[in-house]
């Protein structure tokens, strides 16, 4: 089945399509989505259908940024349920435990994490491409621009991340990004996150209200037991966190996930699969992401499909697709060049 995502996503859409001179409700039926989600918050809709609209509508208007602009006007109250948790929370810290916690709930697609190194904190976010291998840019930039905005609203409007790190390449006007962001922003990285100062994460909410963290968890708890995210799903979510990282073991993956091995490999095989057939397939979706519709180098991508050593990559890419890395990137400069000239090799 494929990931869902609340419709909510797609708050400001519209004014953001009308303003680029795009048919909103036109992009809409083409991406196979109803105009009336757009009204419908809470409906769950097709992940794969957003990123279609999302990619189309940058690709057709020539605003690379379009999902980033959608961002910068979210709201908690754009999260529901979610977003009254996380209001009254404590600090801000317990904000973003709750939004882990309950993430499946919003957006069964991405995965959040958070790590501390000496004094800073990394707020790691990465989402699934999905079966149509759709490129990634316009959900991230979203995503992350979301985050950035519900934090100001926790801790202050005039908050300022330390930087913000998206993997791939800056688009040819980052006017955007430093108007949503400040200057520190940051491409090509290893990984799409946040960083800021430790301190931020454990300022106190003097708004916090505890009955209302009641009440809000009490609806959530009845949703999430609805919801029942599949093992498999679960597992794929960390599985991309993790692998850039070089730690990523059914270990790592089951202590994240807070189990012990032998549960998750017990319930992955419940589903009829196994811990290393997944790995294999988030490694071919990054692949593709990294290798075709990017030019990092790839060194650089064997690390981030966490292999010890290029070698190790290279044959990897061999038995999955048919030819080397290189052979690949030489067909897709091929297919622009075509692009470009497309009188090219015709008679």
């Amino acid at each position: 089945m494929s990931p869902l995502v609340r419709a909510a996503s797609l708050t400001n859409y519209y004014e953001v399509a009308r303003a680029a001179g795009l048919d909103p409700v036109r992009m809409l039926c083409d991406a196979g989505l109803s105009p009336s989600v757009l009204s419908e918050p809470d409906l769950m809709i097709p992940v794969e259908r957003v990123g279609q609209l999302l990619q189309a509508s940058a690709a057709l208007s020539g605003n690379e940024s379009f999902g980033l602009c959608m961002a910068e006007s979210r709201l908690l109250s754009n999260l529901g349920a979610v977003g009254l948790l996380i209001r009254d929370q404590a600090t801000l810290r317990d904000s973003l435990d709750m939004l882990i916690r309950y993430q499946a709930l919003l957006n069964d697609s991405l995965s959040l994490a958070i790590e501390e190194y000496s004094g800073l904190v990394i707020i790691r976010e990465a989402v699934v491409a999905g079966r149509a291998h759709q490129p990634t840019r316009q959900r991230v930039e979203l995503a992350l621009g979301v985050m950035v905005q519900l934090i100001r609203q926790l801790v202050g409007a005039d908050w300022q991340p330390r930087r913000v790190c998206f993997e791939h390449p800056a688009p040819r006007d980052v006017s955007v990004h430093r108007r949503l962001f400040g200057r520190s922003v940051e491409f090509n990285y290893d990984f799409n996150c946040i960083i800021c100062a430790k301190a931020d994460l454990d300022a106190r909410n003097p708004s916090a209200d505890p009955a209302m963290v009641r009440y809000a968890q009490q609806l959530l708890d009845g949703s999430a037991m609805s919801h029942q995210a599949t093992m498999l799903e679960d597992v794929r979510r960390t599985i991309l966190l993790l692998l850039p990282s070089g730690r990523c073991g059914v270990e790592q993956v089951a202590e994240h996930l807070g189990l012990v091995c032998r549960t998750v490999q017990r319930r992955l095989a419940e589903q009829q699969q196994s811990f290393s057939t997944i790995v294999n397939d988030v490694r071919k979706e990054l692949a593709t992401r990294h290798v075709i519709e990017s030019d990092r180098p790839l060194t650089e991508v064997a690390t981030l499909l966490g292999f010890s050593a290029p070698s190790a990559f290279s044959r990897w890419y061999h038995s999955q697709f048919g030819c080397s890395a290189k052979e690949s990137r030489a067909a897709r400069g091929k297919m622009r060049r075509l692009a470009v000239l497309p009188g090219e090799g015709r008679t």
